[in-house]
């Protein structure tokens, strides 16, 4: 048996004939951006600037954070919180952000608004193609984000959501099975423990990847 490789979560390029793919952990610059380890980006055009490229309207506190394992396919777009306008009143126009006595008379107002918090993504989420994620959204475990979502409020573990705006297609798995993989949290076991049992983590029962965690002391109350 050939010994035991596992790819490395540091490098940034992890496919080396293929810049497009990145792990964003090492990539990641911003603070207020946690990303978990082995998450990945595909982009044949500027995979490096993930934080500037679809990471939108940054502009407050509010942080985004992704866990591990999840597949973030080109185009996918994380709005923040900066990218709401005041609705209070007759204007939408943002007439702070320019400057002089706009910014003077009117910062109180944007200062003042409730923020919609952290947008919140879970561990081993796939998104497709095109997919925007609003603010202040939090996404399950296992889900999946259709190519082309428009995703505008929260999605429940291990439920796949499409449209625009996005709506629950389906559940990959009934609540028993659901429950079982939450409690069993795989993308928390050690690296070496997900290689070993990379095969039942990828096409095995959630009843298997239950019963592993449970053999190695990892199985949640």
């Amino acid at each position: 048996m050939s010994a035991t490789v596992i790819p490395d979560p540091t490098t940034v390029h992890p496919l080396a004939s293929h810049d497009r793919v990145v792990l964003l952990r090492p990539l990641v610059t911003d603070a207020r951006i946690e990303v978990g380890e082995y998450t990945y980006f595909d982009d044949p055009d500027g995979a490096t600037r993930f934080e500037e490229r679809n990471v939108l309207y940054a502009y407050g506190p509010e942080r985004l954070v992704i866990g591990r394992y999840c597949a973030i396919a080109t185009g996918t777009r994380f709005l923040m919180a900066g990218a709401a306008h005041p609705t209070i009143g007759v204007s939408t126009f943002p007439f702070t952000m320019f400057g002089g006595s706009w910014t003077e008379r009117t910062l109180d107002i944007v200062t003042g608004l409730p923020s919609r918090g952290d947008t919140v993504v879970g561990n081993d989420v796939w998104f497709g193609h095109g997919a925007t994620v609003l603010p202040g959204v939090r996404i399950g475990d296992g889900a999946i984000i259709a190519a082309g979502a428009m995703v505008t409020s929260d999605v429940e573990p291990y439920t796949v959501v499409g449209g625009n705006p996005g709506r629950p297609i389906r559940r990959r798995f009934d609540d028993a099975d659901i429950e079982r993989l939450l409690r069993a949290a795989w993308w928390d076991w050690p690296a070496e423990l997900v290689t070993e049992h990379v095969r039942a983590v990828m096409s095995g029962t959630p009843a298997d990847v239950e019963a592993i965690a449970a053999a190695n002391g990892l199985l949640a109350a």
